[in-house]
């Protein structure tokens, strides 16, 4: 090749190699302090880069395991709730029925009182029916209870029991029609409404229990989350303190770059004084 050549400058070649190699590294650069990503497309680093999806999809996906933990802490609140004002409704039966017990209490009084004992005793159905939240009732009838996602690929639940307490049941086994008109209905209704309120004590215990279950598994939840979500930025994120370094040095080289391929250009102009 001619070393002085019009045709083939081999010089402005070089530098213009140089100057394309600099403006790419530097367009990556700006990428990177623009997006806050070392690894932003599967072009940067496919493997790395389908590691990071993968951790995303699944941080993703935990958000329904929240929403289905959150719904089942609610639908449990709304289950203890009604629990405890069953309980404090059976209370006061135990006590109409004991006042009812007594043989000595006129026809009025008696009357009376088991008309209080009626209300109370339909204000239970009434607590039961309306214990539903989201379409779950933990305390009616019809409901299998309630399974709450507990993993990102749906493997894995989290169950409560549906706790019936409508009446005539196995917890509260006050009749729908029970009364305490008389003396033998109202000894006996003592006894069973004893056995009502131990029994709606037992399965508020497992309502509670549950609930806090769901409440570790939510915090857990949430951790595993943000654990992914870090794992995530290990991988892809940018260095932008390093990043913005590389951006002045790479800015330098391009100005650099541009003054070689001038230099570079005007060599050639050079051959004319041989021709003077």
């Amino acid at each position: 090749m001619a070393l002085n050549s019009v045709n083939t400058n081999v010089g402005a070649m070089v530098a213009l190699q140089n100057l394309q190699k600099t403006n790419s590294q530097l367009a990556t650069t700006q990428n990177r302090i623009n997006t806050g990503l070392a690894i932003g497309s599967a072009k940067d680093n496919g493997a790395i880069w389908a590691i990071a999806q993968t951790q995303r999809a699944e941080s993703s996906s935990l958000n329904a395991v929240k929403s289905s933990l959150q719904r089942g802490q609610s639908t449990i609140d709304v289950a203890l709730s009604a629990g405890e004002s069953v309980s404090d409704l059976l209370v006061q039966m135990q006590t109409l029925a004991l006042s009812a017990s007594d043989a000595s209490l006129g026809t009025t009084a008696r009357a009376s009182l088991n008309e209080d004992f009626k209300n109370l005793r339909d204000q239970i159905k009434t607590v039961v029916t309306n214990a539903g939240f989201d379409g779950t009732n933990l305390l009616g009838t019809g409901t299998a209870g309630y399974k709450a996602l507990a993993n990102a690929k749906g493997t894995s639940t989290i169950d409560v029991a549906q706790q019936n307490m409508a009446l005539s049941g196995s917890i509260v086994t006050v009749a729908s029609a029970g009364v305490i008109n008389t003396v033998t209905t109202a000894k006996a209704m003592i006894t069973t409404v004893e056995t009502s309120i131990k029994n709606v004590s037992t399965a508020l215990s497992k309502l509670g229990t549950a609930s806090k279950a769901f409440e570790n598994h939510l915090t857990f939840v949430g951790k595993l989350q943000d654990s992914l979500d870090a794992g995530v930025g290990n991988l892809v994120d940018a260095d932008l303190a390093k990043e913005s370094a590389r951006l002045q040095s790479l800015q330098t080289k391009q100005q650099l770059g541009v003054q070689a391929l001038s230099i570079a250009n005007s060599s050639t102009s050079i051959l004319l004084g041989l021709f003077r």
